[in-house]
């Protein structure tokens, strides 16, 4: 595998796997309960039933290339009892509902599997991606926020699935979003700083990340992360792009950093061993098997690439 010359200037990051939802969120419709209860009677709607970041899918071959998925949705006359949240409306004016429940309708095995975002998020169609991120992070929050943080009684569901309302103060609480930074640190022989994490399996190399602390930048986030975990020193940095990662409600930013510094300390209990690595080197070592990059669905997959100039031919793995 030959790298390609080095791009110049880096371009902004583009068609993200778990970015690419294309649905309308008819934010302004959520609190219409009318409407709510039309479109639910409505025979065109569509109802995605999520349970534990997972959903029903379908999968089918595409003429022997990597195999294309289809959520399996259903009519709210199908639909099982749970929690609903509303998704949003297409082009075409059909609106689309998740339900949360504990276990997921039972299908034949050959019709339809359980998988969550790690195996089918860079698979499935723009709109099912933007339906299933928005159906998992919603559920995530929902099932771990049932009680009201002021004065501990059981919170009601609201605005369609995007507010708990505590019917005792009658405070809302809103789905939070964790902000987590993580970047492609590159120095001046443009080679890319790549980490191993301790709860990784062996051989797998990606670029470095962290959550946003109180009031810190993200700019700030990414000089302390690099800092903490490789012991690097990082100058410039520039934003190029984020996508969801509703692991449970992260929110990945993507940044290019520039090292000032190039000595590799370790903190030895995330990151447990980095490396330096030039286009060659890097495409060498994905050839031999000797570094495994993170998968396809990852943005981190994306900032190696981005740097590297083209996308690299490896599977990817499951990302865990």
């Amino acid at each position: 595998m030959t790298p390609p010359p080095r791009p110049a200037p880096y371009p902004p990051l583009e068609h993200l796997a778990l970015a690419r939802g294309t649905l309308d969120r008819a934010a302004h419709r959520r609190a219409d309960e009318d409407w709510l209860a039309a479109i639910w009677r409505d025979p065109r709607t569509r109802i995605l039933p999520v349970a534990a970041g997972r959903a029903l899918v379908e999968y089918a071959g595409r003429g022997g290339q990597r195999p294309a998925a289809a959520l399996r949705l259903c009519s709210t006359v199908e639909a099982p009892a749970g929690e609903r949240y509303l998704l949003g409306v297409d082009g075409n004016d059909r609106a689309y509902f998740a339900v949360g429940v504990d276990v997921l309708p039972f299908v034949p095995a050959d019709a339809a599997v359980e998988a969550g975002l790690r195996e089918v998020g860079a698979l499935l169609e723009d709109l099912e991606t933007g339906l299933l991120v928005h159906a998992v992070a919603l559920d995530n929050w929902h099932r771990t926020h049932t009680h009201c943080p002021r004065c501990g009684t059981p919170t009601e569901i609201a605005l369609a699935g995007h507010v708990r309302r505590c019917p005792a103060d009658g405070s809302e609480h809103y789905p939070r979003t964790d902000p987590a930074v993580i970047m492609a640190v590159v120095d001046d022989e443009d080679r890319i700083l790549l980490g191993h994490h301790a709860a990784w399996p062996a051989r797998r190399f990606s670029t470095l990340a962290g959550f946003v602390e109180p009031g810190e930048s993200l700019e700030q986030a990414v000089a302390r992360e690099v800092l903490e975990e490789t012991g690097v020193e990082v100058g410039r940095s520039t934003y190029v792009g984020s996508q969801p990662w509703p692991f449970p409600s992260s929110l990945m930013l993507g940044f290019l950093a520039e090292a000032t510094t190039t000595r590799i300390t370790t903190d030895d209990e995330e990151i447990v061993d980095a490396r330096w690595f030039s286009r060659a080197e890097l495409a060498a070592a994905v050839t031999t098997d000797d570094v495994l990059l993170p998968p396809p669905v990852s943005i981190a997959r994306r900032l190696v690439e981005h740097w590297y100039g083209a996308p690299i031919p490896d599977g990817g793995g499951m990302w865990r």
